[in-house]
């Protein structure tokens, strides 16, 4: 053999060599760092359901897979890659696999997130593992931080990526990520349960269900599926409710209307006491937590309403010195709060809890 021929061989097999190693890491695996209410009834298929829930890893090499098997094919979750690139993500029905990120600088530690944009009325999404070109790595001790929001469309993000000026139903426009919780969380280097639905409220909705009644629930679509409120407890609990509310008591023909209350005119003190009763409930499952109730920023804090005073009312009947109040100034524009709107949201609330909470 000659030098020649020897040296490409030994040069083939060090390139062979250095190729990255492919890994199949379960969902089970322990270097997999999940945030939000998943089920993880079956380990091998953890369920998310909740806006904003988040599945984390961290690895040395150049691609990375997952596998997701989605109920309706309507959902869409953010790829978030070394906490700066975000991609929208739009799953398929069933189960598939789904490139994530390919030529990375293998050499390089990178950082990757799965996180749910939208709502979970478009259905459930099971998790079944990253395919890794590489090496699986330890991800870096988190700050511990917790906070959990109750919200309607504003802390969803319904159509908050929308710059034509209308709304839209639940789709690509929508993302938790870029909402006031979010950014808030992360300034505080925080994890967040969203606790969200568009068009709820805490005394009637546009539809069905009620804040009170899904609330405490893991899947939200299944009242015997109950969340163990001692498996995360947040810090920090914003409610940032009754927008809705806001709107519907004022319709006696809608049909949620006439099912949550019949004949009764739900007056001040029925919705007040109403509000007092659900944060009531949070405090019994988080007697430590700072619980902010908030409010806005669409026109239920506009000037002249009375419901900022309403819940400043409830606020007062549970005379506890660590719930607040905190209210967003009134948007005035069509539609929804978008992105740069959300921005002053989070200023707004970051600098509350800044001036007001030690944590």
């Amino acid at each position: 053999m000659t030098l020649a021929k020897y040296s490409l061989i030994v040069l083939g097999l060090a390139f062979i060599g250095c190729a990255p190693k492919i890994i199949e890491v379960k969902p089970d695996n322990e270097q997999i760092d999940y945030v939000g209410r998943i089920n993880f009834d079956n380990a091998s298929e953890p369920v998310i359901y909740w806006s904003g829930s988040a599945i984390t890893v961290q690895f040395k090499g150049s691609d990375i897979a997952a596998t997701l098997n989605d109920e309706h094919g309507l959902n869409y979750f953010n790829v978030v890659l070394d906490q700066d690139s975000v991609y929208p993500l739009k799953l398929n029905q069933g189960i598939q696999k789904y490139n994530l990120a390919k030529g990375l600088a293998p050499e390089k530690i990178h950082t990757i997130s799965l996180v749910k944009r939208n709502e979970w009325i478009t259905g459930q999404t099971g998790f079944l593992g990253f395919t890794i070109a590489g090496k699986l790595k330890s991800l870096p001790e988190k700050s511990g931080r917790l906070m959990e929001f109750y919200g309607n469309s504003i802390t969803a993000g319904y159509a908050i990526e929308n710059l034509t000026g209308g709304d839209n139903a639940d789709s690509t426009y929508t993302n938790n990520y870029v909402t006031y919780a979010a950014l808030t969380a992360r300034h505080f280097n925080a994890d967040v349960h969203c606790i969200v639905r568009s068009g709820i409220g805490i005394n009637v909705s546009w539809e069905r269900p009620i804040m009170p009644e899904i609330w405490d629930r893991l899947n939200p679509v299944d009242s015997t599926s109950k969340w163990d409120f001692s498996r995360a407890t947040p810090d920090i609990v914003v409610v940032n409710l009754m927008q809705n509310d806001k709107w519907i008591v004022t319709r006696p023909d809608y049909g949620e209307y006439k099912y949550r209350f019949g004949d009764i005119t739900p007056d001040k003190d029925y919705i007040v006491n109403a509000y007092a009763h659900f944060v009531k409930g949070i405090r019994d499952q988080y007697p430590e937590a700072s619980i902010i109730c908030a409010l806005g920023s669409m026109d239920a804090t506009q000037e002249g309403s009375e419901w900022p005073g309403y819940v400043k009312e409830a606020v007062a009947l549970l005379d506890d010195a660590n719930i607040y109040t905190h209210f967003f100034p009134f948007i005035e524009k069509g539609g929804h709060p978008r992105v740069e709107d959300n921005k002053k949201m989070a200023k707004s609330l970051i600098q509350f809890i800044d001036e007001n909470i030690e944590w």
